[in-house]
């Protein structure tokens, strides 16, 4: 296993190791401005640094009346994280580089129907063989980022919702893939590892306060504040699908009534679209299918390709999730909403302008400064990448 950067001056070096992640190229000089080091404290820590072969020198910068400065850069393959995202249908697996691009990917059918006692071994065999395939040495694996929905006791790796079978409720999921691979697995939110995925690509201003708006079967929601996931108390916060719309409406599984799921989440929408029988027999629904994402992929597909009833169907779900976006960023003072997930798929510009359009109307402090609505740079893998992104991130640049 790779080794880790805790212990001793660990803070100081992950801080440094993040900023040239951030900076993508940078001198000692720079770091030393930048965090308000001096220059004998920033060489030894990038010393120590390049000789983990977490950073190397790549020439020279443009000299200031001196000697050039050398340009530090980030090691791509110094260290790797695997993603694991355990969704509802399906489950996809990862591996990254330590600059967060992916390096090799898989899907897990299947998965809704297995429980965990099956699931795990071949995910446990999935991540073995990609790791093999990629010619990626285990050696320099720090860990896998286990994603998926809430609501999860954290700390110690259990899920506490029987989905995607009741044999899921309180399993130590976290603790058993990690007996099998022999790798350390961290249990962690899917919209909260898809919000950090964005700072580590450089997405985003790495000093903002932004939010993540996940959607896969369902709807989730992650706040990153100065590089580091908000968690609350207990790491179930900014469960936006879970915001009551109407505190009349119909109960929802969680206990709550008229939530967000069920106006704008994909089962809504699909229900919606089967009550619409002309659009259903285009798009050719079944009522009896269970495959969430597909046929919620069939509805926005038609939407963003001008069907008109589809189009009618997303865009009032993008107008209930714009309420909810302004809820989040009411209560946070965000900078930035990121959409994320595999169901905004070929809609997403159509949700992005809605939303941002109800924000930049309903915003509580929209003449203070704006708040911009932008694509995920990670994709439908947005999660599964981000779970990779939180392990490198807690090993190599924020001890615990």
């Amino acid at each position: 296993m790779a080794p880790s950067l805790l212990g001793g001056a660990a803070r100081t070096r992950g801080a440094v190791l993040d900023l040239i992640r951030a900076a993508r190229t940078v001198s000692r000089v720079e770091l030393a401005a930048r965090l308000g080091l001096t220059a004998p404290a920033i060489t030894q820590v990038v010393r120590d640094l390049i000789a983990n072969d977490l950073v190397v020198e790549v020439g020279h910068g443009p000299s200031t009346g001196g000697k050039p400065p050398t340009l530090l850069q980030l090691n791509p393959q110094a260290r790797y994280g695997v993603g694991v995202h355990l969704e509802r249908n399906t489950c996809v697996v990862v591996v990254v580089d330590l600059a967060g691009s992916p390096v090799s990917r898989k899907t897990v059918p299947g998965a809704a129907s297995m429980a965990p006692q099956r699931m795990l071994p071949i995910v446990a065999s999935d991540i073995d063989s990609l790791l093999t395939a990629s010619g990626v040495d285990r050696d320099k694996v720090v860990g896998v980022g286990l994603v998926t929905y809430g609501p999860q006791d954290w700390p110690t790796g259990l899920l506490l919702t029987p989905q995607p079978t009741p044999e899921w409720m309180g399993y130590p999921v976290a603790e058993q893939l990690t007996e099998i691979l022999r790798l350390p697995v961290r249990l962690d939110n899917d919209a909260n590892a898809a919000a950090i995925g964005e700072y580590w690509l450089g997405s985003v201003d790495p000093r903002s306060s932004y939010g993540c708006i996940y959607m896969a079967t369902g709807i989730g929601g992650g706040v990153v504040v100065a590089g580091k996931v908000y968690r609350g108390s207990s790491s179930n916060c900014v469960e936006i699908g879970h915001v009551s719309l109407d505190v009349d409406g119909d109960p929802c599984t969680c206990g709550n009534r008229g939530c967000l799921e069920s106006y704008a989440g994909p089962p809504a929408v699909i229900q919606q679209a089967l009550a619409t029988p002309e659009l259903a027999r285009r798009l050719h629904l079944d009522p009896h299918r269970t495959d969430v994402l597909a046929d919620f992929a069939r509805i926005t597909t038609a939407a963003s390709a001008g069907d008109p009833a589809a189009r009618a169907l997303i865009e009032q779900a993008a107008r209930y999730l714009g309420h909810a976006a302004v809820t989040l960023t009411n209560l946070f003072d965000l900078d930035a909403i990121v959409l994320a997930g595999p169901s905004f798929g070929p809609a997403v510009a159509m949700y992005q302008r809605v939303i941002q359009a109800e924000l930049d109307q309903r915003w509580f402090s929209r003449h203070a400064h704006p708040v911009r609505v932008l694509p995920s740079a990670n994709g439908d893998d947005a999660a599964a990448i981000g779970g990779a992104v939180l392990v490198l991130q807690n090993e190599l640049t924020w001890p615990s």
